[in-house]
């Protein structure tokens, strides 16, 4: 259930990069066709190309993580924050919800895969509770036996999104606990307010 509904993410992330490749190539084609071609301005464009690929390629190996997760990975929580809130900035921007990362670096790491599961589906079960437009925050802190992340919902002014995932059921709360459950994650909400611990991976941190 959580991979169809990252499914529209994880899909605008893969194909990112491989868009500007075929505009390029339609540049430097026109420009290898003149009668003097400007070579150094082709091996420019072969460059971009070269890197454009080169992200592809990243891109599609760090989807594979995501479907084919690895269970003993680590990583520090506001790198995993960070990633997980850019996967979903543009769908939920296009749906009427502003996202705001207040997590700064924390001692210590946490399992990727615990992280990746929970945030993200923390960010899909909000928003389908809350109707747009809404701001989510998302603080941290650290404890004694782990990372303690938290998701502030606030109602905003403006106006609303769009729907893009009709067809599929919401998140429920029992669903996230059962995430949790499966994560070794401690999950608790107060009102618009949740809050994940995550158990640091290795030794505890004071």
């Amino acid at each position: 259930m959580l991979l169809r509904r990252l499914a529209p993410a994880m899909r605008h992330h893969l194909v990112v990069n491989l868009q500007p490749i075929g505009m390029v190539y339609e540049v430097m084609q026109r420009r290898l066709r003149a009668p003097q071609p400007d070579l150094s301005q082709a091996l420019g464009s072969a460059h971009k190309i070269h890197g454009f690929a080169r992200a592809a390629l990243s891109s599609c190996l760090d989807v594979v993580t995501w479907l084919v997760p690895e269970e003993n990975a680590a990583m520090p929580l506001a790198d995993g924050v960070r990633e997980c809130a850019g996967l979903l900035a543009s769908n939920l921007s296009f749906r009427g919800y502003g996202l705001r990362n207040e997590v700064g670096p924390l001692p210590g790491q946490v399992r990727r895969a615990a992280l990746r599961t929970m945030l993200t589906a923390l960010l899909i079960h909000a928003t389908d509770e809350q109707p747009s437009p809404a701001e989510l925050v998302l603080t941290a802190q650290a404890g004694a036996e782990g990372a303690v992340l938290t998701l502030t919902v606030r109602p905003a002014q403006g106006a609303g999104g769009f729907a893009t995932e009709a067809g599929y059921r919401g998140l429920a709360h029992q669903d996230l606990e059962a995430l949790a459950a499966a994560e070794s994650v401690r999950l608790e909400r107060e009102g618009w307010c949740w809050r994940l611990s995550l158990p640091w991976v290795g030794s505890a941190q004071a």
